[in-house]
């Protein structure tokens, strides 16, 4: 009886018609705001074309387009169209130019150079974000800025000038003759890598390095071709018999865009007496290298960035030897201990006094 009495009582109170009303009241509310916006759209779009009327010379009609496919006023959809062109012509130099705007593919095609290197293109590219306050290395007060919501701030002008050093370092290697290894193993990293390499006409290292590369090149390195080239980067044939006998070559710069997982690789650079370039951030030890670099190693445009002006250094050391060769001087040391190659057609003493020119290893 109670259950019956209760059913009842739920099934009057459903159909009873004042539940409807929010309903209603919803449904109404909607198509009020619904019919507002549109009154408002159509406001604004006449108070555009007046603009636009009182701008130019001929009057632009409103266009109100009939279900036919024709207008009403009897105007082609291709007066139409022209219209239209014509209002976005008017209204071109209307609102904001975003210029200049980030492309990221812009770092690899055209990498900037030391003289690119802003505090605004090092901010724009997070080389100021450092790892959170309990991750710092204390070896690192002096290139911190501040702290902010935990995280380290790196100071900009530290990053900038440390960076326009280590390219003056790369620009004189590279300007006599030599041999410089870019290394960046983290994912993403290869083709800035690889592209710094390509402008420095040096090495890259983009995967695992093998630890005793240095240590113990003839080893593992011992298999690796050698030839002789001129000033002019000329090959110079004859010379084969003789390097069969040399060693593998060691770089006389490494620059290291992750020294946190290459701690091997700057070792053995440390142990043979090879300078070392390295992106440092707050967790890492600026002692690690020779020519520190405190920026974020982990944001790939920093990396991009810090890789071109590096290669592009590089590049600009490469032209400066070779304008140099052109003219006649040399600009590094060319005393390889090689024997200058005999020749069927010059006699023994000829041989003896023959002394080869400017070389180099490659």
């Amino acid at each position: 009886m109670i259950i019956r009495q209760l059913a009842l009582r739920q099934a009057r109170r459903v159909l009873c018609p004042s539940s409807a009303r929010p309903w209603i009241r919803a449904l109404s509310s909607e198509v009020d705001g619904i019919r507002s916006s549109l009154e408002h759209s159509t406001t604004e779009t006449h108070s555009i074309e007046s603009q636009i009327n009182r701008q130019s010379h001929e009057e632009v009609a409103p266009l109100a387009a009939d279900p036919a496919g024709d207008y009403a006023d009897g105007v082609s959809v291709a007066d139409a169209y022209h219209a239209m062109k014509k209002i976005q012509k008017n209204t071109a130099h209307l609102g904001t130019a975003i210029a200049p705007y980030y492309q990221p593919h812009t770092l690899l095609s055209r990498p900037p150079s030391v003289k690119d290197v802003t505090l605004e293109l090092l901010l724009a590219s997070q080389a100021h974000l450092g790892h959170s306050t309990s991750l710092w290395n204390p070896a690192n007060q002096r290139y911190i800025f501040g702290v902010r919501q935990g995280i380290h701030v790196i100071s900009l002008d530290t990053t900038a000038a440390h960076l326009r050093r280590a390219a003056k370092v790369v620009t004189g290697v590279c300007e006599r003759a030599g041999l410089v290894l870019f290394v960046g193993t983290r994912p993403g990293q290869a083709r800035a890598v690889v592209n710094a390499a390509r402008l420095a006409q040096g090495c890259h290292l983009f995967e695992r390095w093998i630890p005793g590369s240095i240590t113990n090149g003839p080893q593992i390195l011992g298999r690796c071709a050698l030839r002789v080239v001129d000033e002019l980067d000329r090959p110079m044939a004859g010379y084969d018999d003789q390097l069969r006998e040399r060693q593998s070559l060691k770089p006389d710069l490494v620059v290291c865009l992750n020294p946190l997982e290459n701690y091997v690789l700057l070792h053995e650079c440390g142990a043979n007496n090879i300078p070392t370039v390295g992106v440092i951030d707050t967790d890492a030890d600026p002692t690690w290298v020779t020519y520190p670099i405190p920026a974020n190693d982990d944001s790939l445009r920093c990396i991009q960035v810090i890789a071109g002006v590096l290669g592009n250094a590089g590049a600009e050391g490469q032209q400066r030897r070779r304008r140099a060769a052109e003219q006649g001087r040399v600009t590094y040391e060319h005393d390889l201990g090689l024997r200058s190659p005999r020749t069927g057609s010059a006699s023994a003493e000829q041989q003896q006094q023959r002394q080869p020119g400017p070389m180099g290893l490659w």
